[in-house]
């Protein structure tokens, strides 16, 4: 794979991109970049695909958003990427935070899409379950109790460790702009989008995903009709790390279908 350079309204944005054929846009999730797919990416590239998978703003090589950024300005940057790089028609396939633009862009870029494969896809709400409830009831009181200023410090370590409870390593580790950005993303419920979906759809999903549970996939599969769902036995949230082989098989099988 190959890295390259391109500004997209003023950012600047690093990509790798190798391979002949089909094109297949590969979106990384929050905390990753282009470097997390290689494996898959090279796989894909020796069956005859020419991949493209950019770091998206705010990750990896590329620039930041210039002001905290929601999943519709994530979209739109994507097909202005994809319009620069002349990919009129590709596969597209997104992971996490990266499935959470995917569906968005799926959703009003039909026209562009061949197909979409969702990888343990971040972007809905479910019902909390008895644990989770706790931690929001605590959550709102603390909020209360350290609402004075003089609290601040004390409060923004409460938050903290209420994301990180939450299993929301992401804003935790986030700072400046990409930690508003990710409060924003994380504010956003994409359960409306689903039904718009009309391409043809693969959602792969880790069995054992603590991140992101596995009932959230079957919400997937029921709303976009169509849908098909490969459940990976005893993988959790990032199946391009703890299983790349098995993923690429996957992957392969449904682009060649």
């Amino acid at each position: 794979m190959k890295d390259k350079v391109v500004t997209i309204n003023s950012l600047r944005i690093n990509y790798k991109i190798a391979g002949k054929g089909p094109a297949v846009l590969i979106l990384h999730g929050w905390g990753g970049s282009s470097d997390s797919w290689i494996e898959v990416e090279e796989f894909l590239v020796k069956k005859n695909y020419l991949v493209v998978a950019p770091d998206l703003p705010g990750f990896g090589k590329s620039s930041p958003p210039p002001e905290p950024w929601g999943i519709q300005d994530y979209s739109d940057f994507v097909f202005s990427f994809t319009e620069k790089l002349k990919m009129d028609s590709f596969f597209l396939l997104g992971h996490s935070f990266g499935g959470r633009i995917s569906i968005k862009f799926s959703s009003q870029h039909a026209d562009k899409l061949i197909s979409l494969i969702l990888c343990d896809a971040a972007g809905i709400r479910i019902e909390p379950d008895i644990k989770t409830k706790t931690i929001l009831a605590a959550a709102r009181v603390g909020n209360v109790l350290f609402s004075h200023h003089l609290f601040a410090v004390i409060k923004e370590r409460f938050r903290n460790i209420f994301y990180f409870l939450l299993r929301n390593r992401d804003y935790v580790k986030s700072n400046g702009v990409m930690r508003e950005t990710i409060k924003k993303a994380l504010a956003e419920n994409l359960f409306s989008e689903l039904p718009k979906i009309k391409v043809k759809t693969l959602i792969i999903w880790g069995e054992a995903d603590q991140l992101v549970p596995l009932k959230c996939a079957y919400v997937f599969n029921k709303k976009i009709t169509g849908s098909q769902l490969n459940v990976m036995p005893k993988i959790g949230h990032s199946p391009h790390l703890e299983a790349p082989e098995e993923l690429s098989q996957i992957i392969i099988s449904f682009l060649n279908s």
